[in-house]
């Protein structure tokens, strides 16, 4: 019993030393550094958001496509959007009957559609519009390869900015690169359909006859407006059909048109 009795009060002993030695620590740390070893530090949780090292993906899978891919995607659907106007556009009404691509009137000539009718001349002034309209149902049907060898023969360096365009950013591109050169080689087309369907001469009636009727000496070149008007109407059908490839799956007829176009779905 007395034995425990000391160890006892040696253990108080050395826990009472062990307080008193610590308290002069946290004294001299305080007087030299000014930290209060007493008082609890308060800790901080960091919310930072880790930053995302990794690239964001682009919601567009393009990864498995190549330029040429989509370079063969972007020409197939312009084939597809020429060969299937042209086929539409060149029968009887195919442009008179498509109010979307119809020859109207030039707009020079719309002083003299208006005399004409107000002079009872309207059947003339209509089988005018109507022979324009045939010209171009006529001339169209030789445009294919004309079309064709400017879509084969383009370079598509931005062919990425192309695919994930408007829906009618191919039929632009083509438009804006062979305008020129489609006018060039399809004017002698018009030129020698409107001898062929009789609009020159009947045109040349109905220029003469107002001339005399009102005195005045109107002229307009027929074969530059006809020629424009017909490759503007294959344009817009290629445009259609481009807009239809890009929104309507069902139309990707071909692997490469599934391919290529599958991909700027979710764009």
């Amino acid at each position: 019993m007395r034995k425990t009795i000391v160890l006892a009060g040696m253990l108080l002993f050395s826990v009472s030393t062990q307080a008193q030695i610590l308290d002069a620590i946290k004294s001299a740390v305080k007087d030299n550094t000014g930290i209060d070893l007493n008082t609890p530090v308060k800790t901080t949780t960091s919310t930072t958001t880790p930053k995302n090292t990794s690239a964001t993906s682009s919601p567009i899978n393009l990864g498995s496509l190549t330029s040429t891919q989509i370079s063969s995607g972007l020409k197939e659907a312009l084939s597809l959007g020429v060969n299937e106007g042209v086929k539409k556009l060149g029968v009887t009404d195919g442009f008179l009957k498509n109010e979307a691509v119809k020859i109207l009137m030039p707009e020079k000539l719309r002083k003299v559609d208006t005399t004409l009718r107000s002079l009872g001349l309207g059947s003339l002034a209509d089988q005018g519009v109507k022979l324009l309209n045939r010209a171009a149902e006529d001339a169209v049907t030789e445009a294919a390869p004309i079309f064709t060898k400017a879509i084969t023969s383009m370079t598509i360096t931005d062919a990425k900015n192309i695919l994930l365009g408007s829906d009618n950013a191919a039929t632009n591109y083509l438009q804006t690169k062979t305008q020129s050169q489609l006018f060039t080689a399809f004017q002698p087309k018009v030129k020698a359909s409107l001898g062929k369907v009789g609009a020159d001469s009947v045109w040349k009636g109905i220029i003469s006859k107002y001339n005399t009727l009102t005195g005045q000496s109107v002229t307009t070149d027929l074969n530059e407006y006809v020629t424009t008007e017909t490759i503007n109407g294959v344009f817009k059908m290629v445009a259609d059909k481009e807009s239809g490839i890009r929104n309507t799956p069902a139309m990707r007829t071909t692997s490469i048109l599934q391919k290529v176009f599958g991909a700027q779905d979710t764009k």
